[in-house]
């Protein structure tokens, strides 16, 4: 991220009272919302007088610096000042997310503060692959076990900082969660794995499984700590909490964790492995094709450890594998291009890096820093991973690529497939080829819709106007106002732009002219357009409707997306805001007023979509 704003961030903490003084922020489309533990504290002249502060509110409980558009920007720089506060409210965007988006969100950053130390332990095995393919390191040397370790240490002991981030996360100790890694970790476990005897713990049958690696059993684990924990802070009283909540919650969270919640990804595992066996033995080329398309998703379950085992047996029974090996060559190699090509199409600096070092470090056979780091986050490199994974799954599959020893699933892994046939590496080749490019083509084509468009964002950055005036229409039907009738500070002074606002008749907003939707906020209530001219435009759909989440919205664009004149861009339920009793006005703003000789305004009263707002004199 671009410091462009940071110092803006650092004036507005130390003004609002400093970090201690937030409780929690979240942003809307335009506005800071702090909720603050003492508003006294804050230096509201100073505040006001900030360059990039459009205005400073205080209504309804909440402390508001109205920013503008690019406020996303300035939150990104404000949150990391605060240190641990809630921010799960709203997550930011005030939208409601259903289970599988508040999951993947949760394991994303759980993972976030990790992928430093992932990538840099990637890169070292990354490393030791080119060092043994080029025959400088033999892999049966000390220096290549001590610097293996070296790296497989951040990747065995995992589920240490998971359960440290899971914790902060979740809002309880972390070093109570990390006592609980610990427990899975214990070499007395240990030693009772090896044994392989039954264990039995209260007469409940312990499941005997290694952890090392594992994503899932440890941040399920942690889930269990937070409701535990909170429900001994609650009941045991001041006096003694220090010492019984540490106990019950290690106490038993622990025999949860060791009787049901830690095995769950051993069993799924072994279910999964029988169903492979099974699917073979009626489509030989399956099981490519469903490991190259969803290992992703056993990895975070730490299922695969499962089913890589089938190729062991498979080898040492027939003198070739093809169960797991080539499913996995092909989904690494479309994680490291998925990485690669999002590198490319991000704007932000940090993700550009994290991207570029987690997709090298993929094509190398290690996909955690990429699958953490990049495609889990973003989303659409998951999806192009499965994608590309997939499609190069099916012909490794339905040629019968084969590897003839086991080793790791990267480029350089290449060799192990190498026959007394020359077919068999050619048809692994094939694949690969595949792969890198229905990836990268899939990678490319999602990222137009799920990142920012960069033309779209030069024409909202500057105005390349050549005309000498521009007329804009009206985005509403109903009655045009004075924006000074606004019941909101922000749009009725002026902060934000010079515009008007509408009383209006019908629930829908559509395009005042031909143009981009620069930002639509997830909770459907505003949409930021710039139009072909230049005219940067907020529509904002009633006051405080940020609180209504999305309910009763419904939006027909989505950001990126050309519109023209005319166009329906949101429809919402009139009745329904009024029902609920929120003022349904609507600013229209010119956020980009700086850069006009004047704004005038149309006649006020009744308008429908074919009649003048504003004309802009350049």
């Amino acid at each position: 991220m671009s410091n462009k704003y940071n110092n803006l961030a650092h004036s507005i903490v130390k003004l609002v009272g400093g970090k201690e003084n937030v409780k929690n922020l979240i942003h809307c489309q335009t506005r800071l919302r702090f909720d603050l533990k003492d508003e006294s504290k804050v230096d509201m002249d100073n505040l006001k007088q900030i360059d990039g502060v459009a205005g400073v509110i205080n209504s309804g409980g909440q402390f508001q610096v109205v920013i503008g558009t690019h406020v996303s920007e300035v939150y990104d720089e404000v949150l990391p000042l605060l240190g641990d506060i809630d921010t799960s409210v709203e997550s930011g965007d005030g939208q409601k997310k259903n289970f599988l988006t508040l999951a993947i969100e949760f394991i994303s950053t759980s993972f976030s503060p990790i992928i430093p130390a992932m990538s840099g332990a990637g890169m070292i095995k990354a490393l030791l692959a080119l060092l043994v393919l080029l025959n400088l390191v033999s892999n049966e040397s000390q220096t290549y076990y001590i610097v293996n370790f070296m790296a497989d240490a951040v990747f065995y002991f995992l589920p240490f900082f998971l359960a440290n981030t899971a914790a902060r996360k979740l809002k309880c100790n972390p070093f109570l969660a990390m006592a609980l890694a610990g427990v899975l970790f214990h070499p007395n476990f240990a030693a009772l794995i090896a044994a392989g005897e039954p264990v039995n713990l209260f007469a409940m049958p312990v499941r005997l499984v290694g952890y090392g690696a594992s994503v899932i059993p440890i941040m399920l684990i942690v889930i269990c700590q937070s409701f535990i924990e909170k429900f001994f802070n609650k009941i045991i009283p001041n006096a003694v909490k220090i010492v019984f909540v540490p106990m019950l919650t290690i106490l038993i969270t622990g025999i949860i964790a060791l009787v049901a919640v830690g095995p769950l990804g051993s069993y799924v595992g072994e279910f999964i492995a029988a169903g492979f066996n099974g699917i073979r033995a009626v489509a030989p080329w399956a099981p490519a094709v469903i490991v190259g398309t969803l290992l992703p998703i056993m990895v975070m379950f730490g299922i695969h450890t499962s089913i890589g085992p089938l190729d062991v047996l498979q080898l040492t029974s027939v003198g070739y594998a093809n169960i797991f090996g080539p499913g996995a060559m092909v989904s690494n190699i479309a994680t490291g291009v998925a990485a690669l090509v999002a590198s490319t199409r991000t704007k932000d600096q940090k993700e550009k890096q994290v991207a570029t070092s987690g997709g090298i470090t993929a094509l190398m056979g290690i996909t955690e820093p990429a699958l953490y780091g990049v495609a889990l986050p973003k989303k659409y490199p998951l999806i192009a991973t499965m994608i590309g994974g997939g499609l190069g799954g099916l012909y490794a599959g339905l040629s019968g690529a084969s590897r003839f020893a086991t080793g790791s699933s990267g480029l350089p892994a290449i060799p192990l497939y190498i026959g007394e046939d020359i077919s068999n590496l050619v048809n692994i080749l094939i694949a690969i080829v595949i792969t890198m490019i229905t990836t990268a083509v899939a990678t490319y084509l999602l990222s137009i819709r799920f990142e920012k468009n960069e033309e779209s964002n030069e024409k909202a950055s500057a105005p390349a106007i050549a005309v000498d005036s521009i007329v804009i229409h009206s985005p509403i039907t109903g009655k045009m106002l004075d924006l000074s009738e606004v019941k909101d500070e922000a749009f009725s002074s002026g902060m934000l732009g010079k515009g008007v606002a509408f009383e209006p008749s019908e629930g829908k907003v559509v395009a005042p002219f031909d143009g981009t939707v620069a930002t639509l906020f997830p909770t459907k209530h505003a949409i930021g357009l710039v139009c072909e001219n230049g005219v940067e435009l907020l529509i904002h759909v009633g006051l405080d409707t940020v609180n209504l989440n999305g309910k009763y919205f419904e939006a027909h664009v989505q950001q990126g997306d050309k519109v023209v004149q005319g166009q329906t861009l949101i429809t919402f339920d009139l009745n329904k805001l009024k029902e609920e009793g929120y003022v349904t006005q609507i600013p229209v703003v010119v956020t980009n007023t700086a850069s006009y000789k004047e704004i005038n305004y149309d006649v006020f009263g009744a308008k429908n979509n074919d009649n003048a707002m504003l004309t802009i004199q350049v």
